[in-house]
């Protein structure tokens, strides 16, 4: 899954906009079941596809705290949208997964394998998603404890990377290191570059399953004009973010500020709904149910995507450890930003701006961030 560093001095290649399909149909017979970008309920969502008539062509968002829209007006542009409410971690960590089912039958019992998940080709993971998928790896693969379930996920997935060739209106992926060109973790990473008549797609290849994909597409290597038509457009990408968060020195000022008054005015207008960790692509926390049927004859273990918003979520005997809202967004704010780091050695937050997007009165990370810097109560 690692870039592997044969390929970082392989020279760009060119897949013109009317052999994208072909790159569809060569991950379908390798026996991949495909996953891109959707137009669905008026916004782009990621789900199943079939060809490039499925993906949202000419369709663009506009982004803003609590606010979404999509709109036409992104030309023949395929990925002309920047965050879609999803990420792909629904895929890789579900938010329902059920664990084992227990069968009994004639007195005795018997646990039910399971279906062996998929082969998935993801289609359009931005640079902040891949960094994201590269955090929950972290979580599920490389501490002590595996977990066997995102694992054969994980290792059954193929992913085709897009650059951003804009920038969100909630984005901040600069500021996090994360965007908005993808730099590893992918088998093939696709720059859209459209000018006039020209259509066509810088393609990087970042491993071996990559480089035998783009050997049954019709491609060219790069010219120089090519790469660099590719380069200004993440260069003007880099610098029209909708968002900033200043990281220096962040995990020592959130620690030191645990009692800033800050906290109080956010929790003012937080509805504790869960919204910023259902769609945060790092978010991790699950709660575990057991099920029996009316006959006792069943029963089944199923693990659920929880949200440190709910007060059961830190419950114990004799009551919820954070009871307020103060306490609950301080517990999220500061594990995304500063414990994130001691536990997994970076943030816990990508730069997307979802968490932004889609809160309901619009709180955003980094005005919050911002106000605790610039002295609400931090302590000197």
């Amino acid at each position: 899954m690692a870039l592997q560093s044969f390929f970082r001095d392989s020279p760009p290649l060119v897949l013109e906009q009317q052999h994208f399909q072909a790159l569809l149909d060569a991950l379908r017979a390798r026996g991949y079941r495909l996953i891109g970008p959707t137009v669905q309920d008026d916004a782009v969502v990621y789900d199943d596809v079939e060809s490039v008539d499925d993906f949202p062509t000419g369709w663009m968002d506009t982004q803003s705290g609590g606010t979404y829209r999509l709109e036409s007006g992104g030309g023949e542009t395929l990925f002309g949208y920047t965050a879609s409410p999803q990420s792909w971690k629904r895929y890789l960590h579900p938010p329902v997964l059920e664990l084992w089912k227990a069968l009994r039958t004639n007195g005795t019992y018997r646990v039910a394998s399971a279906d062996p998940p998929p082969r998935l080709a993801f289609i359009g993971v931005r640079p902040c998603e891949l960094h994201a998928i590269a955090i929950q790896d972290k979580v599920f693969l490389h501490s002590e404890f595996v977990d066997p379930h995102y694992q054969a996920r994980r290792d059954n997935v193929f992913i085709v990377a897009v650059n951003c060739g804009q920038a969100g209106g909630t984005c901040f992926c600069v500021s996090m290191n994360t965007g908005p060109k993808a730099a590893a973790g992918f088998d093939l990473a696709l720059t859209e570059v459209v000018d006039g008549d020209l259509h066509y797609f810088l393609v990087e290849v970042g491993s071996e399953r990559g480089a035998d994909v783009m050997r049954d597409l019709p491609h060219r290597p790069a010219g120089e004009g090519e790469i660099e038509a590719a380069d200004a457009i993440l260069t003007n990408t880099a610098a029209s973010m909708g968002r900033e968060l200043d990281t220096n020195g962040l995990k020592e000022l959130l620690y030191r500020s645990y009692e800033s008054p800050r906290w109080d005015e956010v929790a003012a207008r937080c509805l504790t709904c869960g919204n910023c960790t259902q769609v945060c692509p790092t978010c991790f926390c699950t709660t575990i149910e057991d099920v029996t049927d009316l006959t006792g004859s069943e029963a089944t273990r199923v693990r659920k995507w929880d949200s440190c918003f709910t007060m059961d979520f830190s419950y114990i005997h004799g009551g919820s450890i954070r009871y307020s809202a103060k306490s609950r967004y301080r517990q999220w704010m500061t594990h995304k930003l500063a414990t994130w780091v001691d536990q997994f050695g970076s943030f816990g937050c990508v730069g997307c701006g979802r968490c932004i997007t889609w809160c309901p009165v619009g709180i955003d990370i980094t005005e919050e961030a911002q106000a605790i810097r610039d002295g609400s109560g931090a302590a000197k």
